[in-house]
C-alpha cells in the first residue's frame, strides 16, 4: 500500500470523526467513535508523512486523493 493511499485513509477518518462529534453532542454521549477515528486517522498521517517527509502539505492535498485514487483503480 503506497503511502499515498495510508494518507487519504487518515483524512477520510478525520472527515468522518466529525459528525460521530456533532452526533454525540447532540445526543449527550461520550464521543469514544470520533475520537477512535481521530486517533487512527492521526496515526495513518503521522506514518505517511513520517516515511515521505515534505510530500504532503494542504496546497497538495487534491494531487494526493487523486494520485492515490489512480493507485487504486
Amino acid at each position: 500500500m503506497s503511502n499515498d493511499i495510508v494518507f487519504v485513509i487518515g483524512v477520510i477518518f478525520w472527515i468522518l470523526a466529525i459528525p460521530a462529534l456533532v452526533g454525540a453532542f447532540s445526543e449527550s454521549r461520550p464521543p469514544r467513535a470520533a475520537l477512535i477515528m481521530v486517533v487512527l486517522g492521526s496515526g495513518l498521517i503521522f506514518f505517511a508523512v513520517r516515511q515521505q517527509p515534505g510530500s504532503y502539505s494542504i496546497d497538495l492535498l487534491p494531487d494526493v486523493f487523486m494520485r492515490a485514487f489512480r493507485d487504486l483503480f
